[in-house]
């Protein structure tokens, strides 16, 4: 499987045509990151960004395991996850942001990375399983790396993502969409 500007920008297509989260995805990523750096938010758009990264698999998670995960988020009072997403904005350090984001309740490194899409589409990516099978299958990750649930994982992921990106001349957004595409048809 190669990540070519071409097949990027076919799969990124395909995603915007194919998955029906696409329309409220789009405009969360274009909404959400001026309001979460000026901290113009509310609960319900902190909460999205967790049901989003566990509706997005549309099936492929359990009812109770996606309800699960969303109650263990709920227990964070709303002032607290305002405060770490008022931190994450004003901090340039990834680590130091998935850190910050690890310390709400219910939130772990795969779902801090999805706060960290919705707060700068431009830099940062998802992280999961099917996007690092494709990396994986492309080739387009280190022979060391073999955790993407730890910070220093997703460090490893996020460099490869950029270099991939700037390969393929896309941004991580588009980067994202496809390969959520290509993870398809590894199920094949």
């Amino acid at each position: 499987m190669e990540l070519t500007p071409a097949t990027v920008a076919a799969k990124a297509d395909e995603y915007r045509d194919e998955e029906p989260l696409y329309p409220v995805e789009q405009e969360r990523i274009e909404g959400l990151p001026d309001a979460f750096e000026r901290g113009e938010f509310g609960w319900r758009d902190a909460e999205w960004v967790v049901r989003w990264y566990y509706r997005r698999h549309l099936g492929g998670i359990s009812h109770e395991e996606r309800r699960a995960a969303e109650k263990r988020f709920g227990r964070n009072d709303f002032e607290t996850v305002e405060r770490v997403i008022d931190d994450v904005t004003a901090l340039s350090d990834t680590a130091e942001q998935v850190s910050r984001l690890t310390t709400l309740e219910g939130v772990d490194v795969p779902l801090a990375s999805a706060y960290l899409l919705f707060v700068d589409p431009t830099s940062y990516i998802v992280v999961g399983e099917r996007e690092v099978a494709v990396l994986d299958a492309a080739g387009r990750l280190p022979d060391t790396f073999s955790d993407f649930s730890s910070i220093e994982g997703y460090e490893t992921y996020l460099e490869s993502c950029h270099s991939v990106a700037t390969d393929a001349e896309c941004d991580m957004w588009t980067l994202y969409r496809a390969l959520w595409r290509l993870s398809t048809e590894l199920d094949e």
